[in-house]
């Protein structure tokens, strides 16, 4: 369920995103605003488990993207609607 994850335990800082040659605030807006986008669109009776992994899979899928300093909201909500939309196209199994 939605209301059991925190979406502060996963928003980023300056500090936490790395060296980015000066876009540092830039990528960690993003960062946020992906979390953001990802944790408003999810249904309010999502897994707590699937959306937990969701969340952990934009670090994974964005943090090395030279693109995600520039990234512009209609993409990031794009983005995270279809990773909301399917998914298991998205998430490993663990069976």
């Amino acid at each position: 369920m939605k209301e059991f994850v925190v979406i502060h335990d996963y928003l980023v800082t300056q500090e936490i995103v790395g060296d980015w040659d000066g876009q540092e605030e830039e990528v960690a807006e993003r960062m946020n605003e992906i979390y953001h986008t990802m944790y408003d669109l999810a249904d309010e009776n999502i897994d707590t488990e699937v959306l937990e992994q969701l969340l952990a899979l934009i670090w994974d899928t964005w943090i090395g993207q030279e693109a995600i300093a520039e990234i512009e909201t209609d993409d990031i909500y794009d983005w995270c609607k279809h990773v909301i939309d399917n998914p298991e196209q998205h998430l490993q199994s663990e069976e």
